[in-house]
């Protein structure tokens, strides 16, 4: 009996050795580069995000401006980049008469001044509308961006007309299959070496349509990463990597990476070798929201080297960046 004891104790030792070794930064490549920087909604106004859920109407508790950007505008994503962005994300609703409108509310009460859900209008009742309408930082004393965001809500086709050469992260506002082929099929006239720069995100029922459609396209679920992540901790300790993180976009809370075998190194090289993209949000809150890395204070208490950051405030996140050894 002690002698099995002491060979199943020298086991486990070499299996704790060999985990150790395999997830040792020693077998990676440096991670030497700057993190690549994902701007959430280009340059957007920041609000407070305890005690958010879906229904919450964000645009009516926005921290005070600091800037004069309205989310999801082509003006937004071009501050978003002139910032330093790497990546700038946005959300898509389907129209009435067969566009995308990029905006990020299911139903338009809560920022502009019309009624009903995005999804039942033309692109043409979108464009008539004040996108800035709702927006206060007061409780509504005031409302700093009302009468400025009229004709400011872009289709798809003009964001990726602007941004012909950047990095696009779409955003699919619904769990409906059909929104995802529908997607794929306005992407696939894109030439590969467009289609290669874009990355999309949402549901899975639509993100299961588009990668049958286009299985080259880095997507991005909740379900799909559970499950990337999940088969990674059963078997990452060995040094391989599960075929469900391929091509996926990972977007890993920064309170959850230390479970990651080989964080953040290997974990970062074995996600690469399979087209995957890693990027490191702000804490997970409640269980469901993860905020950005937004101030000096994130970034700061985030273990180096990093991959890539998600963040609501490029203008204060990329100086800092840049500026880190």
């Amino acid at each position: 009996m002690r002698r099995f004891a002491r060979y199943l104790l020298l086991l486990l030792g070499l299996v704790a050795g060999l985990a150790a070794f395999q997830n040792s930064s020693i077998l990676a490549p440096a991670l030497n580069e700057r993190p690549v920087l994902l701007a959430h909604r280009g340059l957007a106004q920041t609000y407070p995000a305890a005690d958010i859920t879906a229904a919450t109407c964000t645009a009516t508790r926005i921290d005070p401006p600091e800037h004069r950007q309205i989310e999801n505008t082509i003006t937004s994503m071009e501050a978003a980049f002139a910032a330093g962005a790497d990546i700038v994300e946005l959300d898509i609703h389907p129209t009435r008469d067969g566009q995308f409108a990029v905006f990020h509310d299911w139903t338009l009460e809560c920022r502009t001044d019309g009624s009903g859900t995005t999804r039942d209008k033309t692109m043409a009742e979108l464009k008539a509308l004040d996108i800035g309408h709702g927006y206060t930082a007061d409780s509504g004393k005031t409302f700093p961006f009302r009468g400025q965001g009229i004709g400011l809500m872009p289709t798809l086709d003009e964001v990726l007309g602007r941004f012909p050469e950047q990095r696009l992260l779409i955003n699919i506002k619904s769990n409906d299959p059909e929104e995802g082929r529908a997607l794929a099929a306005r992407l696939s006239l894109l030439p590969p070496e467009r289609l290669v720069r874009l990355m999309v995100y949402g549901g899975e029922p639509p993100i299961a349509a588009l990668r049958e459609a286009l299985p080259a396209l880095v997507t991005m679920s909740a379900a799909a990463e559970k499950r990337c992540l999940l088969r990674y901790l059963a078997i990452g300790w060995a040094g391989f990597t599960p075929s469900d993180c391929a091509r996926q976009l990972l977007l890993i809370p920064s309170n959850y990476t230390k479970w990651l075998w080989g964080w953040p190194q290997r974990f970062t090289a074995r996600m690469r070798a399979v087209g995957s993209e890693v990027i490191v949000a702000g804490p997970l809150v409640g269980g469901d929201v993860s905020t950005g890395i937004d101030r000096a204070e994130d970034l700061a208490g985030l273990a180096r080297p990093i991959p890539g950051l998600w963040t609501n405030r490029i203008d204060r996140i990329a100086p800092l960046v840049k500026a880190t050894p």
